[in-house]
């Protein structure tokens, strides 16, 4: 018994419940700290991050906190438009920290993804592809670990969708407060119901003014409506 309970273990499909007091101190801040207190503590050190999200909706704009806090590589692989690079120098990043690629084959954006991982040159790689299987998963999830690199695999959210062999699955959707984070599986913890990362306290400089609008011009109230 003990045998099959070390290989489950081992190709992590099930955790022991005592390694749960080691994990706040494999963890880094995301830099939000609601979200921290929903991932005990904030994203594992190094491993695959899953995020399932629509284009567009701050997908990337949540993670720059934590991204700032590790001076190597930064790759994005085939990002679904042009990243403002003039953004991230703006936001304090090294233009040469930053390395983007956009590759025309699946296969070679997985082996990019994988090289970066292991490297040990690249601290977070940011991935963008749909069509993950298992056993390709699994590959990445081991050169993060031996890179002791992160990485973070955006795909769109598909009600079909298999359950992947990462340390973290969050599910993120458009609020008009925000964006709605669902944490849906996550190493050593529980799935977490929905909540909201509000706009106005953590990205004030997105939420726009609500002043006097300029363009409306303020009719006179007819007489015979006049009280």
């Amino acid at each position: 018994m003990s045998k099959i309970i070390d290989l489950l273990q081992h190709r992590q499909w099930i955790w022991q419940g005592s390694s749960h007091a080691h994990l706040s101190s494999e963890r880094i801040s995301t830099g939000i700290s609601l979200l921290d207190t929903k991932l005990q503590g904030g994203l594992p050190k190094k491993g695959m991050i899953e995020v399932q999200a629509d284009c567009g909706i701050g997908e990337l704009q949540i993670w720059l906190p934590y991204l700032q806090q590790d001076n190597r590589l930064i790759v994005f692989i085939n990002p679904p438009g042009v990243v403002n690079a003039h953004q991230f120098y703006h936001l304090g990043f090294d233009h040469k920290q930053l390395l983007f690629t956009n590759t025309n084959c699946a296969i070679d954006a997985l082996w990019a993804a994988e090289q970066c991982l292991k490297s040990r040159g690249c601290g977070n790689v940011l991935l963008w592809h749909n069509s993950l299987s298992i056993s390709q998963a699994k590959r990445l999830q081991l050169a993060s670990e031996q890179g002791g690199s992160t990485l973070f695999l955006f795909r769109s959210v598909c009600e079909q969708q298999f359950s992947l062999p990462v340390a973290l699955c969050l599910q993120l959707t458009a609020q008009p407060q925000g964006i709605a984070v669902k944490v849906k599986k996550q190493r050593g913890g529980w799935p977490q119901e929905s909540f909201i990362l509000s706009l106005a306290d953590y990205w004030p400089q997105l939420v726009p003014e609500q002043g006097e609008a300029s363009n409306v011009a303020v009719f006179p109230t007819p007489v015979r409506y006049a009280k």
